[in-house]
């Protein structure tokens, strides 16, 4: 992506972050339900890894066992990581059903410069979709660089598929913000922000996705009651609306 200086004012303070969270947290408890899948649930997770992501794609390694561990009860999960970095490189890995194997994966990738290609990524997404089932997409980035228009017409595609995006936004640019959001809407899924000091915040909200993708909303509530946080705000908002 392009480099971008960083704006204090453009970092959501703590009270906006919450508020952005929990609207998060309601878009989801919003959504169809998910019916528990045949054996393991399938998740496309998806990042930026153009340069000035490395920081961000350094804390992904370290939290990404989180979506795996979230799942075991469940059957467990198979993830796809998918990248795209450079002038035009863009990756998909095999699914992989071990915590350790997606580590290995993340930590053989450096980030390069580039420009956005997150319309390959829905691309990418619905091409597995129709090969076989995938119960969600995550994708984690900080900018746009492509037509909305056409990212939103292949989002109404993936959304015919029933396979919900949920994108998670680093940093405060207001049209990242906004192509993003469009994107979740299209697709049923759901938007949030977080920042350099949210990588707890981020690691529950990807367990609560995958235990939601599994599982669907009976395994987020059991999940919920096991270690609260963002899963158990989740619930609560299930149960009030």
């Amino acid at each position: 992506m392009a480099d971008e200086k960083k704006d204090p004012e453009s970092q959501l303070p703590a009270a906006s972050k919450q508020a952005e969270v929990e609207a998060f947290l309601r878009q989801v408890a919003a959504m169809p339900a998910v019916k528990p899948a045949a054996g393991r649930g399938r998740l496309i997770f998806a990042l930026d890894a153009t340069a000035s992501r490395q920081p961000t794609w350094d804390r992904a390694c370290q939290i990404q066992g989180e979506m795996f561990q979230a799942t075991e009860s469940l059957g467990g999960l198979e993830i796809q990581l998918v990248f795209y970095r450079g002038l035009g490189e863009c990756k998909a890995s095999r699914w992989l059903a071990r915590a350790r194997d997606l580590l290995a994966a993340m930590r053989k990738v450096s980030c390069v410069g580039g420009q956005t290609q997150i319309a390959r990524i829905v691309g990418h997404a619905i091409s597995e979709a129709k090969a076989g089932r995938v119960n969600a997409l995550v994708f984690v980035g900080d900018a746009f660089e492509e037509s909305l228009a056409k990212v939103s017409q292949l989002a109404g595609e993936l959304a015919l598929l029933n396979v919900p995006a949920f994108l998670f936004h680093e940093g405060g640019n207001p049209q990242v913000a906004e192509a993003f959001r469009e994107i979740a809407r299209l697709t049923r899924g759901a938007y949030c922000p977080f920042d350099s000091e949210s990588a707890q915040q981020l690691k529950e909200l990807l367990g609560a996705v995958a235990v939601f993708a599994a599982g669907g909303r009976k395994a987020l509530t059991d999940y919920s009651r096991r270690t609260g946080g963002a899963a158990l705000l989740l619930t609560r908002q299930m149960a009030s609306g």
